[in-house]
């Protein structure tokens, strides 16, 4: 059973509170309900041996159970059959699981309504919303309220049903006329801002924050330079035919970038060319055997073929994370 996020399929909105990929929580679970495995995506083996048989594969960047600020949750669950004898590829779409609701909270409502208090609620539990507060709150799918709590009293002031990836601004406003009464208060949604059946998905192809790419886009952006490239060093001692991938190494003047930690597959990394210098003397395995799996991030120069497979070339800056 090999796990991977599929690489063709390209980000259709993307923020800074997209998750790397490699730290997404990872649970594969057979027919019987027993863990196969359990951890982030990033330590998973590139491929596991199973017994035949069907299996649910389950990922998820965070844990969500209840309603929680800037708490966005994107994941995917298959289910996969591995016979005898042969193998099964699963690549999982990740898309946001949740939906997020934000207030924007207009000057007559703080006028009109200085004492009630503002509220987001579904099933799953309620968040205070104050007036000053900027922040997405994000919710199960399913349904969820405005309450207004004046005098220890609630009322439920507007209601919507929410689907996964849903992003809605409730707009609160108070007719001047209207005093404290909630019939006073109009609710809108900023269409602008309601991403409803938009997907959010990544993967191989997703870009981290900062400009930083991962290996999966360095390998299709031969030419590029000055690029920085996020990824675990799995190897070295590179030919144009072969890589070592555990130790002792013998070279120091080349590693290999892997997508994941356990990647042991040469045609998933990039090779990367450590100069003569601070570069090579932090970074090779002959003389730095602990950095061996560690994440990295390198920057330089992008090409086509090195050592047989796409690879870097003048690499001049590192950073481990």
């Amino acid at each position: 059973l090999c796990v991977r996020f599929d690489p063709d399929y390209p980000l259709t909105r993307s923020g800074p509170d997209l998750p790397d990929t490699c730290d997404f929580r990872l649970a594969i679970i057979d027919s019987k309900g027993r863990s196969v495995y359990d951890g982030a995506y990033g330590d998973c083996p590139e491929s596991l041996d199973l017994p035949p048989g069907s299996y649910t594969v389950k990922a998820a960047s965070r844990e969500f159970v209840k309603p929680a600020f800037e708490a966005p949750q994107f994941g995917d669950e298959q289910c996969v059959v591995v016979t005898s004898g042969g193998s099964a590829d699963v690549r999982l779409v990740c898309s946001q699981l949740n939906a997020g609701v934000s207030l924007d909270i207009s000057g007559e409502f703080l006028v009109s309504c200085p004492n009630s208090v503002l509220f987001l609620k579904s099933s799953a539990g309620k968040i205070m919303y104050s007036y000053t507060e900027k922040r997405t709150a994000y919710f199960p799918p399913g349904s969820v309220s405005l309450v207004m709590n004046t005098d220890d009293k609630d009322e439920v002031i507007f209601s919507r049903i929410l689907e996964p990836r849903d992003m809605v601004v409730i707009k609160v406003t108070a007719l001047k006329e209207s005093g404290v009464s909630h019939k006073g208060i109009s609710m809108t949604i900023d269409t602008t801002r309601v991403w409803s059946g938009e997907q959010c998905v990544i993967g191989g192809e997703s870009q981290e924050s900062d400009g930083v790419i991962t290996v999966a886009q360095a390998m299709n952006s031969a030419g590029r330079e000055d690029v920085w490239v996020s990824g675990y060093i799995v190897g070295g001692d590179l030919t144009s035919a072969s890589a070592s991938f555990e130790p002792p190494f013998k070279s120091r003047t080349n590693l290999l970038l892997g997508p994941r930690s356990s990647t042991v597959d040469k045609s998933a990394c990039i090779s990367v060319q450590l100069p003569d210098g601070q570069v090579r003397d932090a970074l090779n395995l002959v003389d730095n055997e602990e950095k061996f799996r560690k994440r990295v991030q390198l920057r330089g120069d992008l090409v086509g073929a090195y050592f047989g497979i796409p690879g870097m070339k003048n690499t001049s800056e590192y950073q481990f994370l």
